[in-house]
């Protein structure tokens, strides 16, 4: 439960001493061994000087966490099964005094990761190799998303591969509680999910201020750009944007403005059965696990919108490197947008991507339109929040809301068996 874990949090307490490690990192030999795979990316790994710099304490430490982490992890051998112990273990370093880096890092820190192993074979099952996720976690700091809502971080990694989510101590609780079932499923159904990929889960500990965060590849294209935003939960009840929310330059719409925009995805009948299957076996996971009030994020980008719009930022220098390789135009790519490393970074080397074209093993939550569609599109659609599950508030709130609306009005407090039954029909809707 999450009182008894945060309860356990506080008191793991350790004696003091310069560095520190614990489990049998101790045991450890020194020797650097040189990475398994993909010996092009050797000397990123082996450079000593690396320098963890960012905007914020929390971030250098957290970036320079990752970066132990995973050089640590490619000492370990990889077990040949997960065990039980697995599911609750972690490593944690404390840094005292250090000199190394004193401009970028705080004198005092804690790094904790969670569940080291389980996450290293999820990343394994996702298509990601450890060296990729450290290049694009370490690499340059990661950046504010637009949508940022202010409740803590919300970052994507400098490719924009992955998103950096700060949670709460509760949060972690729960992801704890569900992780070996989350670990089975993902087994069962060879990574092909519309959920969340988990690939990390630390604690950063900086000036006695403790900060939860959860690395997720971003269910967003890394190089297209969404331009219309969908959060979909199956409700209509107080289920649209808000005046402030539609003054936003990328404002997240809900299920009445969809309905209210005529909002359709069009994909080919192949394509939303393949959808749907994956979706409703998904969702009879989370109903399994009693888990309710998760989404489906839906992005829109608009292909010939794109094309216009890069013709504009494209005008005056027309011997761009970038303009062949198909690059989102404007500061956010940074110079490291050809960058060979990185989980998305061979693709730009190796073949370049014309308008509107996605690699299917970065972005794997991405569609293409059928070509019936009134434009072409890329849609990408994945389910998020899925960590609510159907407890003692979600209870109260239920009864509250019957009391407001009525026994029968679709409010989105309702039973995961409902929920899910609700939100399916609402989703098998949304296509043209």
């Amino acid at each position: 439960s999450s009182n008894q874990f945060q309860h356990q949090e506080k008191t793991k307490k350790k004696r003091h001493r310069p560095l520190q490690f614990t489990q049998e990192e101790d045991a450890l030999p020194a020797v650097n061994l040189a990475p398994k795979t993909k010996t092009k990316k050797k000397h990123f790994v082996q450079q000593k000087v690396k320098v963890f710099r960012a905007s914020d304490p929390v971030l250098s430490v957290f970036m320079w966490g990752v970066n132990h982490s995973i050089n640590d992890l490619s000492q370990v051998p990889v077990p040949v099964m997960l065990l039980p112990d697995d599911f609750k273990a972690n490593t944690k370093i404390k840094v005292n005094n250090h000199l190394f880096n004193k401009e970028n890092l705080p004198g005092h820190f804690k790094f904790k990761e969670y569940c080291p192993q389980v996450f290293r074979n999820l990343r394994e099952r996702f298509g990601i190799e450890d060296l990729d996720y450290q290049v694009s976690m370490t690499r340059s700091s990661p950046t504010r998303c637009s949508d940022d809502q202010g409740e803590g971080l919300l970052l994507n990694s400098y490719d924009r591969t992955l998103v950096i989510k700060q949670i709460s101590s509760e949060d972690i609780a729960d992801m704890h509680n569900i992780l070996s079932e989350y670990h089975q499923h993902i087994v069962k159904c060879h990574g092909n999910t519309l959920l969340p990929q988990f690939l990390g889960m630390y604690r950063v500990s900086v000036d006695s201020e403790e900060t939860y965060l959860i690395v997720m590849r971003n269910m967003f294209s890394h190089r297209l750009v969404v331009h219309r935003k969908y959060d979909l939960k199956g409700s209509l009840v107080d289920r649209e944007a808000s005046d402030k929310e539609r003054e936003k330059e990328l404002p997240t719409f809900k299920d009445k403005d969809f309905r209210n925009n005529m909002q359709k995805v069009y994909v080919t009948e192949e394509e939303k059965e393949k959808f749907m299957e994956k979706l409703n076996r998904d969702v009879e996971f989370l109903v399994k696990l009693k888990i309710m009030d998760y989404s489906l994020l839906l992005g829109i980008h608009d292909v010939g919108r794109a094309e216009q719009e890069e013709e504009v930022e494209e005008a005056p220098q027309e011997d761009e490197p970038d303009a062949e390789n198909g690059l989102a135009p404007g500061p956010a790519v940074g110079s490291f947008g050809t960058s060979p490393e990185g989980i998305a970074g061979y693709m730009s080397t190796y073949k370049p991507l014309g308008a509107g074209e996605f690699d299917p093993y970065v972005d794997v939550y991405a569609m293409n339109s059928c070509s019936g569609a009134p434009q072409r599109e890329v849609y990408f659609m994945g389910l998020i929040d899925v960590l609510t599950q159907y407890d003692t508030k979600k209870k109260a709130a239920h009864a509250a809301k019957t009391v407001k609306h009525g026994a029968g009005a679709e409010i989105s407090t309702v039973h995961p068996e409902q929920y899910a039954k609700r939100f399916r029909d609402f989703i098998s809707n949304i296509f043209a």
